[in-house]
C-alpha cells in the first residue's frame, strides 16, 4: 500500500479476466499511488499537456457525442506532463506523445511515427502525425494508417469511445517495432478506452491497466471483455 499524505491508502482490488491465451489486470485509479507494477513492456498514451479540446469533425455538431461537445478532455492534459515515473519503469518502454514532453526524456533515436493522414490534408489545426518516445537504440520507424474524423483504414462503422482514441492496428504494429515478446506482460498507466489491451489481447499478450476515470475504466472493462469472448469463439 502507497502512503498519501501520511494515511495509508486504501489497496485497489483488480478486476481479472483470463482466456486459454492471455490475462488481463485492470485496475480502477489513480497510477500514481499504484506504481510501480512489474511488467515486461510499458505502452502507453499519457496525457500530453496541451490542453486538448475536442471539437466537431466537419461543419455539424451532431458528428461528435454531445459530451464531447460539453467540454469533456483528457483528465490532467491541462497541466505540463511529467514523465519520470514511467522512464526505466520496465524494459522496454513506449510513451506516445513523447515529442510534447521530449526536453523531460532521455537522448534516444527509437522514435515510432505514425502518419495519420497519409497525403491527404484537410483543412484543420491537429497535427498530421503523432510521435512516440521509445527507451530502443533504433532506427525511427513510420506507419501509415489514416485515421481522421469518419475517414479511417481501421475501425470503420464502429463507435470512438474516447475523445484520443488510438486504432488497436497502430498499437499492435509500435509493440512489433519495439520488439515486445509473444506472452510478455504489458503494463498501461494510462489505460483509457483501452485500445492497447485489446491490441494486446490479439497479439498473444497479457495485459495490465490502470484508469483513474470510472466512465472510461467501465468502458475499457466492457471492450476486453468482448475482445476476450470474441478470442474464444474463435
Amino acid at each position: 500500500m502507497k502512503e498519501e499524505n501520511g494515511m495509508t491508502a486504501t489497496p485497489v482490488e483488480p478486476i481479472v479476466m483470463r482466456s486459454s491465451r492471455v490475462t488481463v489486470t485492470l485496475y480502477c485509479g489513480d497510477c500514481l499511488s499504484l506504481l510501480p507494477i512489474e511488467a515486461d513492456a510499458v505502452v502507453t498514451d499519457p496525457p500530453y499537456g496541451i490542453g486538448y479540446t475536442p471539437e466537431p469533425w466537419g461543419k455539424t455538431k451532431d458528428k461528435v457525442p454531445k459530451t464531447w461537445l460539453d467540454g469533456d478532455r483528457v483528465d490532467g492534459d491541462d497541466k505540463t506532463f511529467a514523465p519520470a515515473h514511467l522512464i526505466g519503469l520496465a524494459p522496454i518502454v513506449v510513451l506516445w506523445g513523447g515529442s510534447n514532453f521530449a526536453g523531460q526524456l532521455p537522448s534516444t533515436r527509437g522514435w515510432l511515427v505514425w502518419d495519420k493522414k497519409c497525403g491527404i490534408y484537410e483543412t484543420n489545426k491537429f497535427s498530421d502525425c503523432e510521435i512516440a518516445w521509445t527507451n530502443k537504440d533504433a532506427p525511427i520507424k513510420i506507419v501509415r494508417h489514416r485515421w481522421t474524423g469518419y475517414h479511417r483504414d481501421s475501425e470503420r462503422g464502429e463507435t470512438r469511445l474516447h475523445v484520443t482514441q488510438k486504432p488497436v492496428a497502430v498499437m499492435s504494429w509500435c509493440m512489433e517495432q519495439v520488439k515486445v515478446p509473444d506472452g510478455a506482460t504489458v503494463l498501461d498507466p494510462y489505460m483509457g478506452s483501452g485500445t492497447i489491451g485489446v491490441a494486446c489481447i490479439r497479439t498473444g499478450r497479457n495485459f495490465i491497466g490502470v484508469e483513474k476515470d470510472e466512465r472510461y475504466f467501465e468502458i475499457a472493462v466492457k471492450r476486453i471483455r468482448r475482445e476476450l469472448a470474441q478470442e474464444r469463439l474463435f
